[in-house]
């Protein structure tokens, strides 16, 4: 019994070090993630500053009523929704093409500075992409208009009055700002893979293409599809930043970017309800949850080896 417990100690004061490393971590997971949760019940009730939270007074469901009563619910969820499966389709696709690209290239230096590149987007604030994009697209100064169309003698576009032009320049913000860390993800995968599988198909004469096809790409389903169950958790949710500060706050493009995210904060500038924040919030994360368990559902009907549970 004594040596048990000598020997517990040993791995305890061993193990100490990590324990201590994990727990900035873990309070700030507690303090982000699980504290906030008591606020819920804001979705439940009329908020009075006067009685706080916990004693303003139940209302029941009406905190809801305004997402649905508004004759702009059907639009706020198709584009919420449409965006959302852009995104994961194409973002997958370019992030998985531009990490074998990038695992081709065998100078560390150059490997290293086009990481660099493609990531630096994603470090960049909405705040910042909006005044770049500005840069481009303004009626008056923007450099599409100036540098390319005038010169060429074609007529100028007004791009924060022009509806159609909206869902393909989110769709490609979206893209350059986030392939880059998809893009890390996937490479990290690739490294992972070994090179024995590479060196056995190359003495089979396996081409390169040949080689992407049947082993990285293969070697790369399980990431994929933890990607994918990570992204239909947030089908429902909206890049605040891309969809408010990209295109100005227009309301002539509400019809192609207005979501439930943009909606809800339009209304609250208005309203000063938090209750109607709360509900949106509260509703967006019971939809996630349910297409979360409904995907992986559907996986392991599949694949039941590369379910998350």
């Amino acid at each position: 019994m004594g040596k048990v417990k000598t020997k517990k100690k040993i791995q305890l004061k061993r193990m100490l070090p990590y324990y201590l490393m994990m727990l900035p971590g873990i309070v700030y997971f507690i303090i982000n993630n699980y504290l906030p949760m008591a606020g819920i019940t804001m979705a439940f009730r009329k908020i009075n500053y006067r009685l706080g939270i916990f004693r303003s007074p139940w209302c029941g469901f009406d905190n809801f009523k305004f997402l649905f009563a508004s004759g702009q619910f059907g639009t706020m969820v198709r584009n919420t929704i449409l965006y959302n499966i852009c995104f994961i389709v194409v973002g997958t696709v370019c992030a998985i093409a531009v990490a074998i690209l990038l695992n081709e290239i065998r100078s560390k230096i150059a490997n290293r500075f086009y990481q660099t590149v493609i990531l630096l987007p994603y470090l960049m604030s909405w705040v910042v992409v909006s005044y770049l994009v500005y840069a481009f697209l303004s009626g008056e100064t923007g450099f599409i208009n100036n540098s390319i169309l005038k010169p060429l003698g074609l007529q100028t576009i007004n791009f924060y009055q022009e509806q159609k032009y909206w869902p393909f320049i989110l769709i490609l913000i979206n893209l350059w700002k986030n392939v880059g860390f998809s893009m890390i993800i996937y490479l990290s995968a690739i490294v992972g893979i070994s090179n024995d599988l590479y060196e056995s198909a190359r003495v089979d004469g396996a081409s390169r293409w040949q080689q992407i096809t049947k082993i990285t790409l293969p070697c790369l389903k399980p990431t994929v599809i933890t990607m994918f169950i990570i992204s239909i958790s947030k089908m429902f949710y909206s890049d605040f930043g891309l969809f408010y500060q990209v295109p100005k706050n227009s309301g002539i493009l509400y019809p192609v970017t207005q979501t439930i995210d943009t909606y809800v904060y339009n209304a609250l500038m208005n309203q000063n309800n938090p209750g109607m924040s709360a509900a949106a919030g509260f509703l967006q994360a019971i939809i996630g949850f349910i297409l979360v368990v409904a995907a992986n559902a559907l996986i392991r009907k599949v694949s039941r080896e590369d379910a998350i549970f």
